[in-house]
């Protein structure tokens, strides 16, 4: 049975005429997350207190979680776990993969790469001197660049800003052939389109919750440890509840089985109720039904866009398979136009230094919005309502 997309848009509480494009960077509110964090709150929190880490489940969420998001990203059971920061969780799978792989001391990864992780890498070569070291080549010469020297290669499969796509499992191929361990970032890709982490072979895979699988503010990432590397990754951050047993409250760390290992932290029960109120859409979609009407939906909008505005120049791949689930355009005052476009009831959002970016997802995204937004777009070009002081003062978020 195909897919009810109709059906799937009914899930999402959207302001009345707002055109939502940004689900690439925050989704939105689906129906059942209210009622569950109400309850959560109320039932759970108020009335069981303490209770609530055994009688409510608490303490195995993460990794219930987990196993619901593995299904999303082509992952094994009991190979992915929930918690902490996508920063955090970067920084763990990347330490760990560097452990794994004595001998060698660069971390390879491209400019197009979100800088928040080349910031974690960094910040582990300068912890670990000896020589280690981040490389960064452009996105197109990745494959070329990877060889025997190569520890590590750490990517994030979209371009967070063009939408340009990494090939996943040519690259992990030729780094494997090498001896390279690959890590891989999903931000951009886990709800955005098929993911196959356990088939393609990857090592490491981290990726965050409040995008395309709609978490909310600040929800939960993951980290993914293939299951042939789950006894020998050993977590860089020994955290209490990454302990074979947290509540012997041993002086010394031993690590836990599995990817219970990858815990650290007490988890955020709260935001992990969101994210797992937010999933139940999921059990109605198919990700190839999803991939095939994203990528009909942005063909549509970049069609009407070009032909309507010839001053925005396409920054995301033409061809299908280098393209994830998002349209961006060029324009040296992509800010402006965007603020513009956003007091219009059109919302996507602007990265430096000249993108306008536009996330399609079909979830809650249709035709008929695309048509819109694209109108809009065309109507503030050829106006040049964009060209206003109060359109172009930067916000704190862009």
């Amino acid at each position: 049975m195909s897919t009810d997309f109709a059906a799937t848009k009914r899930q999402f509480l959207l302001p009345q005429g707002v055109i939502y494009l940004d689900g690439n960077s925050l989704g939105p509110l689906p129906r059942g997350v209210e009622q569950r964090l109400q309850t959560t709150v109320t039932a759970e929190w108020g009335r069981m207190l303490i209770r609530g880490w055994n009688a409510a489940g608490w303490m195995e969420m993460p990794a219930r979680v987990g196993n619901r998001i593995a299904r999303l990203v082509g992952a094994e059971p009991g190979s992915v776990v929930m918690g902490d920061t996508l920063s955090i969780k970067v920084y763990q799978a990347l330490a760990s993969a560097v452990e794994m792989n004595p001998g060698r001391r660069v971390i390879l990864s491209d400019t197009g790469n979100f800088p928040s992780d080349l910031y974690m890498a960094d910040g582990l070569v300068r912890t670990l001197g000896q020589g280690y070291a981040l490389r960064t080549v452009a996105p197109e010469a990745v494959e070329e660049a990877i060889d025997g020297t190569v520890a590590v290669l750490m990517l994030t499969e979209v371009d967070y800003r063009t939408g340009r796509r990494h090939d996943m499992a040519r690259l992990i191929r030729k780094a494997h052939a090498h001896g390279a361990l690959v890590v891989w970032d999903l931000a951009h890709s886990a709800g955005a389109f098929p993911v196959h982490l356990a088939r393609d072979g990857a090592d490491f895979a981290v990726g965050c919750s409040y995008k395309y699988l709609n978490s909310g503010p600040g929800g939960p990432a993951f980290i993914y440890v293939a299951p042939r590397h789950q006894d020998a990754a050993r977590p860089a951050l020994s955290g209490w509840l990454g302990h074979a047993a947290p509540f012997a409250f041993d002086l010394d760390y031993r690590p836990g089985q599995g990817i219970e290992r990858m815990r650290v932290g007490t988890p955020p029960i709260l935001q992990l109720a969101a994210l797992d109120a937010a999933l139940d859409v999921w059990d109605a979609v198919d990700l190839n039904d999803l991939r095939a009407r994203a990528l009909a939906l942005q063909d549509r909008f970049i069609a009407a866009v070009e032909a309507a505005c010839p001053a925005l120049t396409l920054a995301t791949p033409r061809d299908h398979e280098s393209r994830g689930s998002q349209v961006s355009f060029r324009h040296p005052e992509g800010y402006a136009i965007m603020q513009a476009l956003i007091a219009e009831g059109v919302i996507g959002d602007f990265r430096a230094p000249d993108i306008l970016r536009f996330g399609v997802t079909p979830l809650y995204i249709d035709e008929a919005d695309i048509d819109r937004a694209a109108a809009i777009l065309a109507a503030i070009m050829a106006k040049g309502t964009w060209d206003r002081p109060e359109f172009k003062t930067r916000a704190g978020v862009t």
